[in-house]
Parts: C-alpha cells; sequence; structure tokens
C-alpha cells in the first residue's frame, strides 16, 4: 500500500507504451503506486498520438478497426500486468483495469462475453474488467464476479449506482462462494466542474460537491461490508489552477480505499506528500452541504443525472474516433 496505515492505493490513471517502459516502472518499482486504470479516451490519446504504436498497427492490416485496437490495447494492458505482478504477488493491490467496449453498455450478456473473452485474451490474474455502471452493466459485473473475475465498476456519479454496483458485487460472490477483488470508481472533479460557477455565484464554497459526494458514497459501500470491495476516487485531476493539483488526492485519503490519478497529479502528491485521512466525513454534515445548495435552487440530482450521460457518451466519443483511425 502507499499508505500501509490507511491501507490506501494509489493508482496510475495513465497507460502509453513508452511510458509503461520508463516512468511507469520506476513509480512502480519506487513504490509511489501500486496499480493503474485505463479507459477508451486515455487509449484514444496514448494510440492516435503516439509513434510507439506505429510499428505494431503495419503488422495488423488486415484486421478489422476493434480488432486492432484490442491488440494493441492488449499488449500494453500485459505490459502493466507484468510490471505490477510482483505487487499483486505479495497482495499489494498490482492491478490494471481494461474498459469492455463502451456500446455495449446497455447489453448484459454482451458484456459478460467481451468481459471473458478480453480476460481470456489477455490471461494474467491481476487485470480488472472495469465494466459501466448501467443497469445492464449491474447483471454484467454480477456475472463476472460469479466467474471469478476482479471487476472495476466504472462511471459512478450517484449513491444509487454504487449501491446497486456492490450488491451486484455480493450476488456475484454468493454464486460462486469463492473472493475476488471489486473496486467501484467513483467519479469526482467533473461534479465541481460542472457546478463550481454556479456555486460561486451564490456564495457557496466550491469544489466540495464532488468530494462531499464521492464522502457520502464511500460511507455506502464502507456500510454495505461487501468482502474485499473498495472505493475507487477517479476524475481527480485538476484542470486550470484552482483548486491544488492535488486536492482530490490529499481530500479524499480515507482507509481501504484507492485514488487513480493522472501523472502530473501524482507527482503533486508525491510532493506534499499528505498522509493524513481525511474521510469519514459525518453524513450530517455532509447532507447539510447538500441542502444548502437545494436552497440556493440547484437540482443535483439533475447535475449527477447529466455527468453519468456525459461521461459514458465520452467514452462513446473516443472510441469511435479509435475505430475510425484504425
Amino acid at each position: 500500500m502507499v499508505i500501509e496505515e490507511l491501507k490506501f492505493s494509489l493508482w496510475a490513471d495513465f497507460i502509453e507504451r513508452d511510458y509503461l517502459d520508463n516512468e511507469f516502472r520506476e513509480l512502480v518499482n519506487s513504490g509511489v503506486i501500486n496499480g493503474a486504470t485505463s479507459n477508451p479516451a486515455i487509449f484514444k490519446n496514448a494510440i492516435l498520438s503516439s509513434l510507439a504504436y506505429k510499428e505494431q498497427l503495419t503488422t495488423l492490416s488486415e484486421f478489422s478497426p476493434k480488432e486492432k485496437y484490442e491488440a494493441v490495447a492488449i499488449f500494453d494492458i500485459q505490459k502493466a500486468a507484468d510490471i505490477l505482478k510482483p505487487l499483486y504477488d505479495k497482495g499489494d493491490d498490482g492491478y490494471v483495469s481494461i474498459e469492455v467496449d463502451p456500446f455495449l453498455c446497455n447489453d448484459a450478456q454482451a458484456t459478460v462475453a467481451e468481459g471473458k473473452r478480453l480476460h481470456i485474451s489477455i490471461n494474467k490474474p491481476n487485470v480488472m474488467i472495469k465494466v459501466p455502471a448501467t443497469v445492464a452493466g449491474y447483471e454484467a459485473m454480477e456475472e463476472l464476479v460469479a466467474s471469478g473475475i476482479a471487476v472495476n465498476a466504472t462511471l459512478i456519479f450517484s449513491k444509487e449506482q454504487a449501491i446497486s454496483c456492490a450488491k451486484a458485487f455480493q450476488r456475484g460472490l454468493e454464486k460462486s462462494g469463492s473472493s475476488v477483488d471489486t473496486v467501484i470508481s467513483v467519479f469526482v472533479s467533473r461534479i465541481d466542474r460542472a457546478l463550481d460557477t454556479i456555486l460561486e455565484s451564490k456564495n457557496i464554497t466550491p469544489s466540495l460537491a464532488g468530494i462531499y459526494n464521492a464522502a457520502s458514497i464511500y460511507n455506502s459501500v464502507k456500510a454495505l461490508e461487501v468482502s474485499r470491495c473498495r472505493t475507487l476516487f477517479a476524475s481527480t485531476g485538476v484542470k486550470g489552477d484552482k483548486p491544488k493539483a492535488s486536492y482530490y488526492v490529499d481530500e479524499l485519503l480515507a482507509y481501504n480505499s484507492v485514488n487513480t490519478a493522472p501523472i502530473d497529479t501524482i507527482k503533486a502528491y508525491i510532493k506534499g506528500q499528505d498522509k493524513s485521512a481525511k474521510l469519514p466525513i459525518s453524513q450530517e454534515k455532509i447532507d447539510a452541504f447538500f441542502e444548502e445548495i437545494k436552497i440556493a435552487g440547484i437540482d443535483f440530482d439533475e447535475v449527477v443525472r447529466i455527468q453519468i450521460e456525459d461521461g459514458l457518451d465520452a467514452f462513446k466519443v473516443a472510441f469511435q474516433e479509435i475505430l475510425e483511425n484504425l
């Protein structure tokens, strides 16, 4: 663990081939990070902007665009998994995540089939299959966990989504009788970016809505006590110079949790090295803050709904751009 007394893990929210061979390996070996995550937007930026993929892609001319994407993505995930394997072997996370095709988000069985296929193709024990938190996604999460596959539930903005994921994991564990690691990825900064200007105009403290929403979800997930299930705080990068670069790591330090962050955010956190737990925050304090927002005429549930839709759409757009360019 990055902070042993908190059982806190810090994962890199970035994958790119040259980076894996250099800086990523250094961050792992020096104990700065103990895991990694990817998503369609991350792979889009890597595959379409880095020359590291050009050579492999020239050997895949007979493949379909999706087959090309999977070939290069699987190569990177396998490489990351190998680098992280020593951590996994000693029980210190060592996971890397790969997301299923976001266009399958409303098809449970297709998501299950793709998740199992990716799991077999990658053939590494320390890989998590990432599944968006939709109604179909909950069904897929249950089946994947029941099959002994580690799952990263993603694109979570609401307590209802998080609880549905945790319950799906529990049902999967009960079906299989075995136990696998799972994480519930709560997106944080996107909520603040959507709300901060409005909150400031109403004299309400900015950059707290995302933190308090995530803290409330953390409380709920913890209370359910699903075996080997942790809250993972995602979307923890900062745009611009406010708040400070490490804000969403510092303010979400919590027992038995994970934070997956961009490289610049990780570097900023290393400089500060804040190691004091900030969560849990009392539900009373959280509820009081959201009551203040409600009184100010802001429909937070609608903000969350839009973020869920926009987040999924963004991954679909990124995935489609990869396929079109391949």
